[in-house]
């Protein structure tokens, strides 16, 4: 069936990979767009955008009618989903369906077959194709679940049949936990998909994550264009991703490939998609679920390949056969994608919304991302913000590619995993292609510890010298000679994340100064500097190391990237002296990000103990459960259920009780 114009219903960075091969072949292009993205890249790179409403969950971009009304509106006459959930919902594809478009992707009934992981199982066993043992039955008691778990063997994986992104999925290593373990996947499922449907498998102890990438035509043409390594993840999401697999030779990705195109046609797939598998130490895989669309990662695939999937997937829709036959596919080189995603590693990755001030990605790396510098991150959706892709001859040289594109990384004013990015494919288990999907677990002390092969002190004390200058700079006191050449005042008091400095800083000549901070002396020379209005990028001599630092100054805050990672250095030299602290300690529950209320667990009068969960805050897809920070009574709720509160807000005061922590713990 023949399209002209096409409706995106995804956003960011997806939707603009979908922009991109979508105008190359000359389609007109429609971009859909929650009042938080009013002003995106997306929606102004789009020939024409239509709002679709609040960005709420399952409203916006999960809002089936009102993206079908989109496309009667604009004239679209096909629909891509992107790569998000509605791509793997038969019920968005049978309404485009009904509604006259051509949906970009498999059919409904297809949809359905994969998209339950435990029919898709049951498919996949009758085709021939390895499975996981385990237990898909209709008995969702949890009695019958604790049965048939205890028959499995521990460890045991519990996973939504309609889950997805490691929703609804929990191991559990003993009898002992698995009721709590059930209750707490079921609870997840059901608030992501509607459904609280469980399977259980065994679990492989840290296996690989392989996943063969599959295209099919409706002419009966099927074929594989290899395999991605995505072992290296965190609660089940994917961090890194690489193709080839170092773990796969010629002889098992021919295996493997020949067992995935006979998948698909066992069941008239069209379009692209994913099968996952496990691999184990001996060699043997087995097959996890199929993902019907086109993954985040696809595009290491299509730096090895040389091919544009997208562009075939807009093919296959319009009716045209598979480009290419299977013993046309050649691979070259090694390919290494990285997930810069706004969070917190250091506070359990906690998802960050908020302005990104400065904002710069390395240019001779592919990179697939949506903002610009001053864009606001909004709370509402996931925390990916940035694809790093690097490409080489062989896996060493792609490695050198992705470490030197992530260190010229420039993002401010967010917190981001980029340091830990780093830390990931620069530990040495990765290094030697040995990283199993236990990697992050097995070596997380080391992976957020310090930066670089230079001792942590050392790289502080020179971002704390540079601070100290680029502060007081910042501020605005520029000489008429040159930028940095003004009298510096005497004295320097700061936070550098979050420990406290304080010393001196003294011109010592024009563009030379020096420094002492924490008792650590430092000299530094101002090399060359350019700066605007409150950012500015300067190349700085310290202790004999010339090195580029960007800044950018929000207020009292500095935020400086340097080596890899992001610093914020907080300006207390005119600070008045705080009266009291802020701490846990004042019965103040404060939210530690911004997001929505969706659960509250107690009332005002209740008596609570220190620890005990009080509200669940919802942001970019996560639950985040908000504890009591005092043993007391509940003497103040500032939020009610649904409301969308900002981060450090106050959403609940305890007064301390020196009876009611016993009093709760005995309740």
């Amino acid at each position: 069936m023949s399209f002209t114009k096409i409706l995106i219903a995804n956003r960011g960075e997806i939707a603009l990979r979908v922009l991109r091969s979508a105008h190359a072949l000359g389609y007109q292009t429609v971009a859909v767009y929650s009042t938080a993205d009013a002003g995106a890249r997306h929606v102004l790179e789009a020939d024409q955008a239509v709002c679709i409403g609040e960005p709420l969950p399952r409203q916006s971009y999960l809002n089936i009618p009102a993206i079908i009304d989109a496309a009667r509106q604009s004239g679209a006459d096909a629909v891509h989903p992107g790569y998000g959930f509605l791509a793997e919902n038969e019920d968005f594809a049978a309404a485009c369906r009904d509604a006259g478009l051509v949906f970009i992707g498999p059919s409904p009934e297809a949809i359905k077959a994969m998209g339950d992981k435990a029919g898709a199982k049951a498919l996949m066993a009758a085709a021939g194709v390895p499975v996981i043992p385990g237990y898909q039955g209709e008995d969702q008691s949890a009695e019958r679940l604790a049965a048939e778990a205890a028959s499995i063997g521990w460890p045991v994986m519990i996973k939504a049949t309609a889950g997805g992104g490691g929703r609804g999925m929990r191991r559990v290593d003993r009898a002992a936990d698995f009721a709590g373990a059930l209750q707490s996947a079921q609870s997840e499922a059901l608030g992501a998909f509607g459904d609280a449907t469980v399977i259980l498998e065994r679990a492989l102890i840290a296996p690989r994550h392989i996943e063969i990438q599959v295209f099919a035509d409706r002419h009966g043409n099927a074929l594989h264009l290899g395999e991605r390594d995505c072992s290296v993840q965190r609660r089940h999401q994917k961090v890194i991703e690489e193709a080839p697999s170092p773990a796969v030779d010629a002889a098992l990705r021919a295996r493997m490939g020949e067992v995935a195109v006979k998948a698909v046609k066992a069941i008239g797939y069209e379009g692209a998609g994913t099968l996952e598998f496990l691999l184990d130490s001996r060699g043997e895989f087995f097959f996890m679920e199929m993902n019907t669309r086109l993954q985040v990662e696809h595009p290491v695939t299509e730096a090895i390949t040389g091919l544009d999937l997208v562009d075939w997937q807009l093919r296959v829709a319009a009716g045209e056969p598979l480009p290419l036959a299977q013993q046309q596919i050649t691979f070259h080189g090694h390919a290494i994608e990285v997930r810069l995603c706004a969070e917190d590693p250091r506070q359990s990755f906690m998802p960050q919304s908020g302005r990104m001030l400065g904002w710069q990605m390395p240019t001779d790396l592919r990179v697939e991302h949506a903002l610009r510098p001053g864009d606001e991150i909004p709370p509402f959706y996931d925390s990916m913000i940035a694809k790093l892709v690097a490409h080489g001859a062989n896996r060493a040289e792609s490695l050198r590619r992705l470490q030197r594109g992530l260190r010229q990384a420039v993002a401010l004013g967010v917190a981001t995993n980029q340091a830990f990015l780093l830390q990931c494919i620069g530990h040495p288990v990765f290094a030697a292609g040995g990283a199993t999907t236990a990697f992050i677990g097995d070596h997380q002390d080391a992976l957020l510890g310090p930066l670089g092969t230079e001792g942590d002190a050392t790289l502080r004390r020179r971002v704390a010298a540079l601070g100290a200058l680029l502060l007081h700079h910042s501020a605005g006191a520029v000489a008429q000679a040159s930028p940095l050449a003004h009298r510096l005042p005497t004295l320097q008091r700061f936070t550098l994340d979050g420990v406290a400095v304080q010393g001196a800083l003294v011109q010592a000549g024009p563009q030379h100064f020096s420094s002492r901070l924490n008792g650590d002396d430092s000299q530094l020379q101002v090399l060359l500097h350019a700066d605007g209005s409150g950012h500015g990028r300067a190349r700085v001599l310290v202790d004999g190391l010339a090195e580029t630092v960007v800044w950018q100054r929000d207020g009292a805050t500095l935020h400086l990237a340097l080596a890899g990672r992001a610093w914020v250095v907080q300006d207390l030299s005119r600070a008045v002296a705080a009266r009291g602290g802020e701490g846990a300690s004042d019965g103040k529950l404060r939210a530690s990000m911004n997001g929505r209320v969706v659960a509250v667990q107690v009332a005002v009068g209740d008596r609570v103990a220190a620890g005990q969960p009080m509200l669940t805050l919802e942001a970019m897809k996560m639950e985040h459960v908000h504890a009591a920070p005092i043993a007391g009574v509940v003497a103040a709720l500032h939020v009610s259920l649904g409301e969308q509160v900002g981060s450090h807000r106050v959403v609940a005061e305890v007064v301390a009780d020196p009876a009611a922590g016993a009093a709760a713990q005995a309740g």
